[in-house]
């Protein structure tokens, strides 16, 4: 099991650049991956400063060469898969094939949905998600495609040059599994990055149980052959390690291929400290 840091895309106290040294440092300190959220106003404070994950993530890339780099998790709806399969793919070729991205149908309570107009109905976010997603596996191939859709069209379009990774980048979906729509959708793709309540105000940790029967309902391989990734995780490490170190031991026996470990907004000393530990093996 690998084990990736997700990182905050705002905070009043962290700039940019910290976002970038962060990421760096995560190679330093033996992480596997380096996950930002994705919003156009963040959902903390008011009017709180917010990056974009992608040009951040760019920046990382030149400095690291090991760890995997992507969203945790873009949401679909309120973005053109076309230019999101552009930027994942240049960013696949910056990192020399490190670039994964995640996406979702957005979080219910995400201000940049109303803000700038985009639509909130819940309906019709997850059906622009479910055609978005064939269009953005599709173009994150590098071959052409033809999709004439009720939101998105493509007409015999290929995006080169053609990926690092093949067959393709690697595309993973995030969502409740109280939904099963979601499960459907990862089984469409090459992951999962799932969290167990639609009330994303609170938390519960996926059991070694659940993790098993999700695991056993989801396609073994991937599109590159390669095991489907299960990406469990997206909080903070719990003070008792070693009670910790033994729940991510059953996780990956019981077949999650990732853990996501979430690093939140704040004094960036104390996030330099959280970062600097380095995960638990």
């Amino acid at each position: 099991m690998r084990h990736g840091l997700e990182l905050p895309c705002d905070g009043a106290s962290v700039t940019v650049s910290t976002l970038v040294e962060l990421g760096e440092l995560a190679e330093r300190a033996g992480w596997d991956g380096v996950f930002l959220e994705d919003y156009l106003i963040h959902h903390s404070g008011d009017d709180p400063s917010t990056y974009d994950p992608w040009l951040v993530l760019t920046a990382i890339a030149g400095r690291t060469s090991r760890v995997r780099l992507g969203t945790t998790v873009t949401a679909l709806p309120r973005r053109r898969p076309a230019k999101l399969a552009r930027e994942v793919l240049t960013l696949d070729h910056l990192s020399a094939g490190r670039a994964t991205v995640a996406v979702g149908v957005g979080d219910p309570g995400d201000r940049g949905l109303v803000a700038f107009g985009e639509p909130t109905e819940v309906a019709v976010r997850a059906a622009m998600l479910d055609e978005g997603l064939d269009l953005l596996t599709g173009l994150l191939s590098g071959e052409p495609v033809n999709h004439q859709g009720t939101h998105y069209r493509a007409d015999g379009v290929a995006l080169r040059p053609a990926p690092v990774q093949s067959p393709r980048v690697p595309v993973w979906v995030g969502g409740s599994t109280q939904a099963g729509a979601v499960r459907r959708r990862a089984a469409r793709a090459d992951g999962i990055v799932p969290y167990k309540l639609t009330d994303t105000d609170g938390w519960s940790d996926f059991t070694p149980d659940e993790v098993r029967e999700l695991v056993a309902v989801l396609p073994p391989t991937r599109a590159d052959g390669q095991p489907f990734d299960v990406a469990i995780g997206g909080r903070r490490r719990r003070p008792d390690e070693r009670a910790e170190r033994a729940y991510l031991g059953e996780l990956a026996a019981a077949g999650a291929t990732w853990w996501l470990e979430y690093v939140p907004v704040g004094d960036p000393a104390t996030m330099r400290v959280a970062v600097a530990r380095g995960p638990l093996r």
